[in-house]
This record gives structure tokens, sequence and C-alpha cells, in this order.
């Protein structure tokens, strides 16, 4: 009888064992679960929230149109912008300003205007922005404020191959081509004189002119003129630089929202290699 008990009551502990077992594996399991499940659901808000975040600073941003990034350019300056054979407008410019208003929820609206026009759209709200090569000065920051930097230009002197001109100096005195409105405009009248320098509404209209030989010399940023004298033979680039300088994009002064959402996408498309993906599509390294 003793041992009958001693058998049953063996049982009984075995059993009691066992379900404690199983009730601790099962809460240990539950335990995990619920741990693998909150930290799915807290990567998901962060998730949410850095995308509501993102939404939220393109939806404050005021523009001319809403829903729309509305660029002024002068369609005349390639790389950075030209028309295509189809009417529609391509270059440097125009597909970094294109990923800056796929970061902002904006669609791109391209306005094609002379260079002084397209600045002064931006500067009066007519535009939200200019793209067109502008570079950076005093004078233009009292009127408009810029991004940051996104690419950089060099000044440089295009002439015919037969050309006496060698060098910088050999300006004075010569006829200079300049786009009206640029920095070649400024510098070569700061140097050689108003009149000395002849105005054009574009650089093509410019080199059409020193073609004619109606001027000594055309000055431009390196870009276009690179594209210039591949397309005329019989053009040519001095070696010597005449100036560098930094591109960037102008807005309305005072409109310091939209320039801080610029200066966020323009950082964002520079990290990820967009815009240097850009560039090279349109300027091989040589």
């Amino acid at each position: 009888m003793k041992k009958l008990t001693a058998l049953l009551l063996g049982a009984a502990m075995a059993l009691s064992l066992a379900a404690c077992g199983s009730t601790a594996a099962v809460e240990e399991t539950a335990s995990e679960e619920t741990s693998s499940s909150e930290a799915v659901s807290e990567a998901a808000s962060e998730e949410a929230a850095s995308t509501e975040e993102t939404a939220g600073e393109a939806a404050a941003v005021t523009t001319v149109t809403e829903g729309v990034l509305t660029m002024s350019t002068n369609a005349a300056f390639p790389p950075y912008e030209m028309t295509a054979d189809d009417g529609s407008f391509e270059g440097i410019d125009i597909e970094v300003a294109g990923a800056i208003a796929d970061k902002l929820g904006l669609e791109l609206q391209v306005d094609d205007m002379d260079f002084d026009a397209a600045l002064l759209a931006a500067q009066t709200g007519k535009s939200d922005m200019v793209m067109a090569g502008v570079t950076v000065t005093e004078d233009r920051q009292t009127v408009m404020d810029f991004s940051n930097t996104y690419a950089n230009g060099i000044q440089v002197v295009i002439v015919p191959e037969d050309s006496a001109i060698a060098t910088i100096d050999d300006l004075q005195g010569k006829m200079i081509g300049v786009q009206r409105g640029t920095t070649g405009d400024s510098y070569c009248s700061d140097d050689f004189g108003e009149d000395n320098v002849i105005k054009y509404d574009n650089g093509l209209t410019a080199v059409q002119a020193l073609n004619n030989g109606q001027v000594d010399a055309v000055v431009i940023d390196n870009a276009p003129a690179q594209e210039f004298v591949e397309a005329n033979p019989g053009l040519k680039i001095l070696d010597t630089e005449y100036a560098n300088e930094e591109y960037a994009i102008g807005v309305a002064k005072g409109n310091t929202q939209l320039l801080d959402a610029i200066n966020g996408a323009l950082a964002e498309l520079t990290e990820d290699g967009t815009i240097q993906a850009i560039v090279d599509k349109y300027i091989t390294a040589e």
C-alpha cells in the first residue's frame, strides 16, 4: 500500500513539474513574440513618422502655383539648360531642379526667358527660383537669396583659331562679346570698359557675332564654351581661365521657407550621388 501511494505521489509530482515547465516555456515564447512585435511596431512607427515629417515639410512650402515648383531660366546655356529637338528642356539645371521638385512632392515647371528676366522673375516672386548657371555675387545677394552651391563654373575666352589674342591681358582694346547680365558681362565691363563690351541676349548669339567678325572674342562659362566651339569649327578656347565661380539657386529675398527646403533637398541629392550623376551625364571627365 505504501509502495502504491508512493508511486501515485511520484506521478503527481512529475505531472506537476511538467505542467510548470510547459507554462514557463509558453510564457517565455509569448514574451519573445511580444518583444519582436513591439520592435516591428516601433520600426514601422519611426518610418511612418519620418515619411510624415518629409511630407509635412513639402506641404509647408508655399509656391507661386500650388503643387508646382516654377523655375525661371535662359535655355541657351548648354549643357546646363537647353531646348531639345522636341521643344522640351534638358540639361544639368533642368534635371537637378526636377530632382528637387520630386523631393518636395512638387511638379516642375520651366519658364524660358532672357537671363536678366529670369533673375528678375525670382526676385519679384513670378517664379519660385532661378537656375541658369547663376553665380553668387555681392550685388545679387542684395536683391535675392541663394542656396548652397551645387556646381562650379569657369569663365573662359573664345577666339578664332588664328587670333593674336593669347592671354586675358590681350583683350585690352578689343571688342568682347558677352551674354547680357552675366558675370562675364560684369567682369569685362569692369576690366576693359563698357565701350569694349557688346552684350547679347544669349551665348549663342555672341558666338555667331564672333564668327561674323563683329567681335574679337567671347567671354562665357567653360561648359557652354566647349559646346559652342565643338559646333563651330575655326574657334578655340584660351588655355588661361578668366574667373572661377560657384553656381547656386536664387530665390526671392527673405523666402527662407523655400530656401531651407531647397537646401535640404540638395543635401540629400548630393549625399546619394544624384547630382554628381547628373553632372557626369552632361560633362565627361577629361
